[in-house]
């Protein structure tokens, strides 16, 4: 049994554990590892959106050019696609894309290719929205967590290395417990999002500005390789909890301080459903997340459920990864997208002086 915390960051805590130092969790998770190279990451989340199914062939036109610029000088080193209907009944296609160094990340970012396609005036005028919501925490900022040990999605991937069984899970607070940066910081949100470019409310280009500690968290369920009993025990008995706890977030979760919630499917290249699906929820803080998790009964009928049945998996894989940024290293932009769309529902527009 070790730490999820690695080694290397690991130091003196000032913040207490939520468990004994001789705690035993009742089954095997793990995490992923990366080596002491890896300083910081980035997590890029590129949105295509439109309203209507006759607009699909065009929209996953604009996925695929999003796609192909991967594959440019710096590009991330991984990716995966996903698409999702919000509660405007607007179609969103993303690209959620890995790199393991931030500086790759800027240069491809504002590479002559990169920048010209996404600043075009013709972004504005083809009847699509776009958006980025880009993230870079340290190291010492996310945490990783999966019922499996190999092939790793999302972060675990870019990182290549698994751990051995890990202490800090099956408990409340072990997800925090396992944010290296928690040995020592609170981790409290320090503001509120902001527009500073831009109105929602009519369309066009807008700049949010977010706030240190956001914290983003991306939750997972893959049966690609799982057999009719798993299947059912997946649709039958997970799938309702969930899906009920992440449409509750997705309409509510303003009132729980849940900036964003999208319960996305996955999918190829051509729009074709994968047999993968998981959450991305953007939280105002981890405490916020934290308190949503251990209290409401949509989270704990999905926690109950999990408990359930996780020592009987074979091939359903289930996994998240959780993370905290600092305010200056995030980006959340988005063209023609409704104002409803991501961290513009809950950002302020300053008053006109």
């Amino acid at each position: 049994m070790e730490s999820a915390i690695d080694t290397h960051l690991r130091c003196p805590r000032t913040l207490s554990r939520r468990v004994s130092d001789d705690y035993a969790p009742p089954f095997p998770m793990f995490v992923a590892r990366g080596d002491t190279a890896l300083q910081q990451v980035v997590m890029a989340y590129f949105g295509v959106q439109y309203a209507g199914e006759g607009k699909r062939p065009q929209a996953l036109a604009a996925l695929r050019h999003i796609v192909e610029s991967f594959g440019l000088a710096d590009g991330p080193v991984r990716h995966d696609l996903t698409q999702h209907v919000d509660n405007q009944d607007h179609h969103n296609l993303m690209a959620v894309a890995y790199w393991a160094d931030p500086a790759a990340y800027c240069r491809w970012l504002r590479s002559d290719d990169v920048k010209a396609w996404w600043e075009s005036e013709e972004r504005l005028d083809e009847g699509l929205g776009y958006f980025r919501e880009v993230v870079a925490p340290r190291a010492e900022q996310f945490e990783t967590l999966y019922a499996f040990t190999e092939d790793f999605p999302g972060i675990g991937g870019v990182m290549g290395e698994c751990s051995g069984e890990v202490e800090e899970h099956a408990y409340w607070g072990s997800m925090r417990d396992r944010i290296p940066l928690s040995q020592t910081d609170w981790l409290e949100a320090d503001a509120g999002l902001t527009v500073v470019s831009g109105d929602p409310a009519k369309g066009g280009r807008v700049i949010v500005r977010g706030h240190d500690n956001i914290a983003l968290i991306r939750s997972g369920q893959d049966w690609m390789a799982a057999g009719e009993d798993e299947r059912a025990l997946y649709f039958d008995e997970i799938l309702p909890s969930l899906q009920d706890g992440m449409d509750f977030l997705r309409d509510n979760g303003d009132t729980l301080g849940c900036y964003s919630n999208r319960f996305v499917r996955s999918i190829d290249i051509d729009g074709n459903e994968l047999d993968e699906s998981y959450d991305i929820g953007h939280w105002r803080s981890l405490d916020l997340l934290e308190r949503w998790a251990e209290s409401h009964p949509t989270h704990l009928r999905i926690f109950v459920t999990f408990f359930r049945v996780v020592t009987g998996l074979e091939k359903l894989r289930l996994y998240h990864e959780v993370s905290v940024s600092d305010g200056k290293d995030q980006m959340f932009e988005y063209i023609n997208c409704h104002p409803r769309t991501g961290m513009m529902r809950d950002a302020v527009v300053p008053a006109a002086v």
